[in-house]
């Protein structure tokens, strides 16, 4: 068993609702997800739930030179790992402060995209809320929001925030999971 794998079991035996599985996601499901993305057009992106690296490693295949990345991981100890193989992204420990840490970061605004493994629904729905409007705020008009959850239980929240353009049934992953792509629409509205 791996360092990364050893790493992700002990914390998901720890605290279950916060890391969603018992292991890194797959290959199969780090290359569904950068394979929805138009990478000759993001300047800027997030991972958030980057856990031990294995959708960052994706990503760091996926992007054009220049390109800035900005890692989110609560946990500390994957947090200090991905500073340690990642040393040229920025990494932070709370989504929730999303908006500001763009603000501190190298001047990026918005977000052409954002992409994530946290599992939304083992979170209050206080804290999906929470979430969710960092993630709008973070993201500009007409950008990505790509996240694999492992049910399709969020969709009717996320229906609510974006334009779902593609939900993708990913078999090979344990457990299986499913890629939403969804777009931020140029006029934000909350849908009741």
């Amino acid at each position: 068993m791996s360092k990364e794998v050893r790493l992700f079991f002990r914390k998901f035996l720890r605290q279950p609702k916060q890391i969603g599985s018992a292991i890194p996601s797959s290959r199969f499901l780090s290359e569904s997800m950068v394979a929805a993305i138009p990478w000759h057009n993001v300047k800027a992106v997030a991972e958030l739930g980057a856990g031990t690296g294995a959708i960052t490693q994706s990503i760091v295949r996926s992007i054009y030179p220049g390109t800035e990345v900005y890692l989110f991981e609560k946990d500390t100890r994957m947090r200090k790992q991905l500073i340690q193989e990642y040393p040229e992204f920025i990494c932070a420990a709370n989504v929730a402060n999303m908006q500001r840490i763009l603000e501190k970061g190298s001047g990026v605004d918005q977000l052409d995209c954002i992409v994530s493994g946290l599992p939304f629904y083992n979170f209050p729905q206080q804290l999906r809320n929470q979430l969710m409007e960092q993630i709008i705020g973070a993201l500009k008009p007409g950008g990505l929001f790509v996240a694999f959850q492992y049910s399709l239980q969020m969709k009717k929240q996320m229906s609510r925030h974006f334009k779902i353009e593609s939900i993708k049934f990913v078999p090979m992953n344990f457990p299986p999971a499913f890629v939403y792509v969804c777009r931020k629409e140029n006029e934000i509205y909350w849908k009741k």
